[in-house]
């Protein structure tokens, strides 16, 4: 539900083909991101974050569930990576077994990501 809006900027890039390759081009690149870049933030989630048992993995994913589900009723935009982690997170510390070092460097990586979107946006509009 909240994670259309990585579409959108897809779609955008579609018009400027036919519709056909539009397809084929969004499938494809968004089954090449899957191939390269998925892996490694589910080993992220799934093992560095904390270790899990199926009730502590079950009730972060209950919660990841309730809040996007809820955001988006209410139209708020979150991010359905960043809530789990947070669930996930939280099942950690619930359990004393939260790799704080993972945590950080997650958190670290998505403070800098704000500001590098901008300025990137910002860049690629000076360009065009």
């Amino acid at each position: 539900m909240n994670d259309t809006p990585k579409l959108a900027a897809l779609l955008v890039a579609a018009h400027m083909l036919p519709a056909q390759n539009s397809i084929a081009m969004i499938a494809a690149v968004m089954a090449l991101g899957g191939l390269l870049l998925s892996r490694r933030v589910a080993e992220t989630m799934s093992r560095r974050v904390t270790r899990m048992d199926p009730t502590q993995g079950l009730s972060a994913n209950l919660i990841t569930a309730t809040l996007v589900l809820g955001a988006s009723q209410f139209g708020l935009p979150v991010s359905t990576t960043h809530v789990s982690v947070g669930a996930i997170a939280g099942v950690g510390a619930g359990a004393d077994t939260l790799n704080k070092i993972t945590l950080r460097t997650i958190l670290l990586s998505w403070v800098a990501t704000l500001p590098m979107a901008a300025g990137l946006a910002w860049l690629t509009l000076q360009l065009f």
